[in-house]
């Protein structure tokens, strides 16, 4: 039976071993495997991409497989093929396919008609890849999960949503400040929070970024205005202006925190140069994850 990655709690009951397998991995990055020798994994995108990809690519490539990039404006997905026709006969072609999509809604057809496992490279309601790479990154920086505060600033976006259930799941103290019209999603925040206490830890939804932030191990932001917002961009950023990341609010934070960003950055609006420059900033580690943390994923969904 095939395994979907489509949200976070799709690796509950594994997310741990797969970060335990990425740091192995990192280890001895160019070994192929024989589970995933030959194997075809087949990325369709229609959000530009720049670590998302080339981490899928890279990463297909080290365990001796191939990756073949799908532009939908290429494929007859694109002329009103429908998704469960395009996902039907491409599955026939692939071992794993990997999609970035604008709607969630189309995240879920894609997997339902799909006969190989299909992995979420972002939706406009989680970013499950992404959350493996932090969390890989926050147990090789702090070497634990527990007794630890995790500290997110900004937009209660698809990171947010995904950052909370990764944080619930791995038993981190995690509080998210965000205006309150644009906290995370409700359905997401109460599963966060029964998972969190199942685990021993909390989640807190709060307005104040200082309060979010502080005496926290890590802290985390990411872009204001995600792809497709360019339209409200003004309104948005007149909205988060005091959630910005800089040398005040983390001077709040543990004095040994570590600060984390999905990347792209904005340098400038939703943190500063001497944040993500600074000795307490991991950013380019978290991204080299990417590739680490997805060739793990890869490799968990083609063994089994």
């Amino acid at each position: 039976m095939k395994r979907d990655i489509i949200s976070v709690l799709d690796m509950k009951d594994d997310m741990s071993e797969i970060i335990d397998l990425a740091i192995r991995m990192k280890r001895d990055r160019y070994t192929p495997h024989e589970e995933t020798r030959n194997r075809v994994l087949g990325m369709i995108f229609e959000k530009p991409s720049t670590r998302t990809r080339i981490s899928l690519e890279t990463a297909m490539i080290q365990l001796g497989g191939h990756a073949i990039y799908l532009n939908p404006n290429d494929m007859q997905i694109g002329r009103g093929e429908t998704i469960a026709d395009t996902a039907s006969v491409i599955s026939r072609f692939l071992d794993v396919i990997s999609y970035r999509a604008f709607k969630h809604e189309n995240m879920l057809e894609l997997a339902r008609y799909s006969s190989v496992p299909v992995i979420n490279a972002l939706d406009d309601r989680e970013h499950p890849t992404q959350i493996l790479a932090d969390f890989m990154t926050v147990l090789e920086k702090k070497g634990k999960y527990r007794d630890l505060k995790f500290s997110y600033v900004g937009d209660g976006n698809n990171m947010a949503n995904s950052l909370m259930l990764g944080a619930a799941l791995l038993g981190i103290d995690i509080s998210i400040g965000c205006p309150p019209k644009n906290a995370p999603d409700r359905d997401l925040t109460e599963k966060a929070r029964k998972i969190a206490k199942d685990n021993g830890s909390t989640v807190e939804i709060m307005e104040s970024p200082v309060d979010a932030v502080s005496g926290a191990d890590i802290v985390y932001t990411d872009v204001w205005i995600s792809m497709g917002e360019e339209s409200i961009r003004a309104e948005k950023e007149k909205l988060f202006g005091k959630y910005q990341v800089n040398d005040d609010l983390v001077s709040h934070a543990d004095k040994n925190y570590i600060f984390m960003h999905c990347l792209p950055a904005h340098r400038g609006l939703e943190v500063t140069d001497s944040v993500a420059s600074s000795v307490n900033s991991v950013i380019f580690d978290e991204a080299e994850n990417r590739m680490h943390s997805i060739k793990a994923l890869i490799y968990t969904l083609l063994k089994s």
